[in-house]
């Protein structure tokens, strides 16, 4: 017989409805994340990606990095409701944070992307973001930097073309599988240390679990249960519509997952993101309209559980939710390799008018 757990699991991610309370299962965030066989972790790969990560030559004007929106010498992100793209162009969502990202099972915020591999592609691309014609242009731009062809050689050894769209791609994430923040206030309680958190925050662990918060934010990650890669944990949102913050916030406007599948059954379905290091990555919800976590604690209280925080709890969660700030690992900004006696960026016209917003 199927455990009353599983039916519940199985419901949710079916229908995108949200679940009744379970007792919480605290879990301390690895040390690791997990690597794919094709794409096992290596310091030469790891070196090679935040390289890439850090190199502003491949978008459209030589201005923006992955770490411009995702910066990792801070929360993962930018803290802006909306990143600033090439021309000036402006998203529809919040950048968000790539640490722990690799405890994903799928990528985006509508979970389009099945890995970080494939994720890391489609920046590169997107005219409202870096802004490059084609990844065959990227791999121009590579092939114009020689510095960059040991980096590939010494990453991928023994391949023919070690220079790839695909291999770019597997060293950005390999990368990206090294930004894990754990040891937290919450993790060294979870593993023993009763001192790890205060009487408040254990107060506000204890509300977290028995108002529902755990049925969507469970496991190490407070993503969600550990699924196969390329099966994502979705939830509805708002899950109880008509609350004052639907228009406040514009909570509706954003169909979620239906914009990626145009399936009806994806309507306002999102994944649902990690808690790690929330207090860092303000403002808040996909679209980055709510600016504080005592506000956002409350927004979703009401549109997922349907319950009216009094201000005792809601200090309590936010409490609570600080407590998941990590340990951050030391990154040293890379040296980009040079392209000596040339720009690999072409002049841009100034009679050139700028491109629509998005």
């Amino acid at each position: 017989m199927r455990s009353k757990a599983t039916l519940l699991l199985g419901s949710a991610l079916t229908l995108g409805v949200a679940l009744p309370s379970l007792a919480a299962d605290w879990q301390a965030l690895p040390d690791q994340a997990p690597s794919p066989a094709d794409n096992p972790t290596t310091k030469a790969k790891v070196q090679l990606g935040k390289t890439l990560f850090f190199d502003p030559r491949f978008s459209e004007h030589g201005t923006l990095s992955c770490n411009s929106c995702h910066n990792v010498m801070a929360g993962g992100d930018d803290n802006r409701p909306n990143s600033i793209g090439m021309h000036d162009a402006r998203g529809g969502r919040s950048a968000p944070t790539v640490w722990n990202a690799a405890f994903y099972s799928v990528q985006f915020w509508d979970g389009r992307a099945a890995t970080l591999e494939d994720q890391a592609k489609g920046p590169l691309v997107n005219p409202i973001e870096m802004g490059m014609g084609s990844l065959q242009d990227v791999l121009g731009r590579i092939d114009k930097i020689p510095g960059y062809k040991p980096l590939f050689e010494a990453a991928f050894p023994g391949e023919a073309q070690p220079i790839s769209a695909d291999n770019a791609a597997k060293a950005v994430a390999a990368f990206e599988r090294t930004l894990i923040t754990p040891n937290s206030p919450y993790d060294r309680y979870v593993k023993g240390n009763k001192k790890a958190l205060t009487e408040q925050q254990v107060r506000g662990m204890k509300t977290f679990d028995s108002l529902g918060c755990t049925s969507c934010h469970s496991g190490a990650n407070f993503s969600g249960p550990t699924l196969p890669i390329g099966t994502g944990f979705y939830m509805k949102f708002p899950t109880y519509p008509g609350s004052d913050y639907d228009a406040k916030y514009q909570l509706t406007a954003d169909q979620g997952r239906f914009e990626a599948t145009k399936q009806e059954a994806d309507r306002n379905l999102w994944r649902v993101p990690t808690l790690r290091n929330i207090a860092l990555t303000a403002p808040y919800i996909s679209n980055g309209q709510v600016p504080t976590l005592d506000e956002a604690v409350r927004v979703m209280a009401k549109t997922q559980l349907n319950k009216d925080l009094t201000d005792a709890q809601a200090a309590d969660l936010v409490a609570f939710l600080n407590a998941l700030t990590g340990e951050f690992p030391v990154i040293t900004m890379p040296r980009l390799p040079a392209s000596p006696n040339m720009s690999v960026i072409p002049p841009v016209d100034p009679h050139l008018k700028e491109k629509p917003h998005g």
